[in-house]
């Protein structure tokens, strides 16, 4: 039966100046130099330049307007069949679009290319040379195949067409194996580890021990229980250390010693902080970012076609092209001014807040401070903070620091003062370092040497502060 209804219905919706206003804040410098770049790309009525000389020798150019637009070989219908939505509107809603995308750096091969190019060198029938490029294509950034090998034979089959027996998969396998960095293709530690001690002197005693320890007693040594091993391979304390220093030398990683040649490791702050007369002051890192204008043809364009009489609906159609271009720009220009307001009301924020650390750079004087201290000293939204802090580097006297990693949950020490966890956590991480390492200490233990240095912290606690700083437990820091 259909019936009327009188609803209410309170709904908040996002302007895609907003949208875009929020991608840009969360944006690194590296990353918002290439969004610019691409935007003047993407958008023929933004330019670079001063807005202020945009009048220049407008004068005289006056009496030849009329005669530029009839010579202009601009042709404006041919941007017509352009999307004229703004990127950022459309890619809001785009959820396969990352929102984060990386900066590609130069130069050097990838770990894959580097693989691909020792395949060349592989002595195999041409038949079995897309099932080599199929192992390679599934080893990760590690050197890692993690993938069984029924599970490869079913999507070559799938995807490559090829029905390959088990034995010729492991039979390439072992050939890629071969392979540079040594331990490549691996499908556990275990083996990445053998492949390694097997290119060693194996004559060489330590070397034996250690092949013997990883191929037999691999459990006993990721457990470290060294007495086990002493017992079960009849060798002496001297002999196992010496062992254990060559799987020591071993890479856990042999994808990563290629990966990391590549990798761009250079981090660009995107706050400077200097210390004058004893005052701080902090800027944006404002490297490349050119100043960005209004394109003058566009809107003499604009005017132009607007002064006509007889417009025709090709002439209206321009008309709308041009404006929305020149909408697209302005809203991007102001976002950009936003953005750069946002930061600094930010960054000014987390200054004052914790000034006393800042002219010092002792981190005893690091402040409990959370995003909801510096959102209300701002008046801002605490997901707007968390945009600035989580992406944003700043460049001080003491360091590159992640503005995220000022951040702390604060607790009182037992003289009932607030201190934050990040000194907590310093203080753990200098008496787990000067620990015996035969005897390390468990989590109770390290809750007691705590309290002794004046902060309750309980055995719980203790285990978070340690997995966040990727501390293993006793058990495993246990050396001989």
């Amino acid at each position: 039966m259909l019936n009327q209804k009188l609803k209410l219905k309170l709904s908040q919706k996002l302007s895609p100046q907003q949208i875009q206003l929020m991608k840009l804040i969360q944006l690194s410098t590296l990353e918002f130099e290439e969004k610019i770049k691409n935007e003047i790309e993407e958008n023929p009525a933004l330019e670079r330049g001063a807005e202020d000389l945009e009048n220049h020798n407008k004068e005289n150019e006056e009496n030849s307007t009329e005669d530029k637009f009839e010579d202009s070989e601009i042709d404006v219908d041919s941007y017509l069949s352009e999307d004229d939505f703004p990127s950022y509107d459309l890619g809001y809603y785009n959820s396969n679009e990352s929102t984060n995308k990386e900066i590609p750096s130069s130069g050097g091969i990838s770990f894959h290319q580097f693989l691909d190019n020792q395949v060349k060198n592989l002595i195999i029938k041409d038949v079995d040379k897309p099932i080599a490029d199929f192992i390679i294509g599934s080893i990760d950034e590690s050197g890692y195949v993690r993938r069984d090998i029924d599970d490869l034979i079913d999507d070559l089959a799938f995807s490559q067409n090829l029905i390959v027996e088990k034995q010729k998969i492991e039979s390439i396998l072992k050939k890629i194996q071969g392979f540079d960095p040594p331990g490549v293709a691996a499908r556990s530690l275990q083996e990445c580890l053998m492949l390694q001690l097997n290119r060693k002197d194996k004559g060489k005693e330590s070397v034996f021990n250690a092949s013997k320890i990883i191929e037999s007693e691999f459990e006993l040594f990721s457990s470290k229980k060294y007495k086990k091993l002493i017992e079960k391979l009849n060798i002496s304390d001297l002999q196992l250390k010496e062992a254990i220093d060559e799987i020591s030398k071993l890479n856990p990683k042999p994808g990563g010693s290629i990966s990391s040649e590549i990798q761009n490791n250079t981090i660009t702050p995107d706050f400077i902080l200097t210390i004058e007369d004893g005052n701080l002051v902090v800027e944006i890192n404002k490297r490349n970012a050119p100043e960005l204008k209004l394109s003058n043809s566009y809107k003499e364009m604009l005017a132009g076609y607007k002064n006509d009489p007889n417009k025709n609906k090709s002439q209206n159609d321009a008309i709308q092209f041009i404006k929305q271009k020149l909408d697209s720009a302005k809203w991007f220009i102001d976002a950009i001014a936003q953005r750069e307001q946002t930061l600094l009301l930010t960054i000014n924020a987390i200054m004052d807040f914790q000034k006393d650390f800042f002219l010092t750079g002792e981190e005893k004087l690091l402040k409990p401070m959370i995003l909801k201290d510096i959102a209300e000293k701002v008046d801002m939204d605490i997901s707007t903070i968390s945009r600035v802090a989580n992406s944003k580097y700043i460049d001080t006297p003491y360091g590159i620091k992640l503005l995220k990693s000022y951040f702390s949950e604060g607790m009182k020490n037992i003289e009932g003062e607030d201190i934050s966890t990040i000194e907590i956590k310093k203080i753990l991480k200098e008496i787990i370092s000067n620990e015996n390492k035969n005897k390390p200490l468990a989590d109770l233990e390290l809750s007691k040497r705590l309290v002794e240095e004046g902060y309750k912290v309980a055995r719980r606690t203790i285990a978070k502060y340690r997995e966040q700083m990727d501390i293993p437990v006793a058990r495993l820091r246990k050396e001989l």
